[in-house]
């Protein structure tokens, strides 16, 4: 019985250390503008890893740029942090070319230890209202995928 309160215990303060290290996460997209993750309180917060050269990025930056296009201004936001680019004007002209309408962060190992891995491209990090990490999605995700995540939780 004892052991089990001790697991209780441990969990509910690990679980606090995790929500403090989100509140602290500020990222800087392209235009210079922060981010910190706290400020989508309220929201769902989508983080989306991707890279210029990964064709399953090419193809669900559409899906993330509608789904974040028809709700921004209510109950969602959309972070894109790109890895592995050569320069950041490669990166300015592909968001262009796409019309990505969503803030872009430029990645390295600091965004990763933060927010989470970037070993595999796409990787989407999904975020509950409350600031919670509810599902960590690996390879390319659509709308109606993370429509239904967020329906169920």
């Amino acid at each position: 019985m004892c052991i089990k309160k001790l697991f209780v215990i441990f969990t509910l303060l690990a679980s606090s250390c995790n929500a403090y290290a989100r509140d602290a996460v500020v990222l800087q997209d392209l235009s210079g503008k922060s981010h910190g993750l706290s400020e989508y309180a309220g929201k769902w917060l989508i983080i989306n890893y991707w890279a210029t050269w990964c064709s399953p990025c090419l193809e669900e930056v559409p899906e993330l740029v509608a789904l974040y296009d028809d709700r921004k201004g209510k109950d969602l936001m959309v972070i894109g942090v790109v890895f592995d680019y050569e320069t950041v004007e490669e990166v300015k002209r592909y968001v262009d070319d796409m019309l990505m309408s969503y803030p872009i962060v430029l990645g390295n190992k600091a965004v990763a230890k933060q927010i989470g891995s970037a070993e595999v491209l796409p990787t989407t990090y999904l975020f509950n209202p409350q600031g919670k990490l509810i599902k960590v999605k690996r390879g390319i995700v659509s709308r109606s995928y993370l429509e239904t995540v967020m329906q169920e939780n």
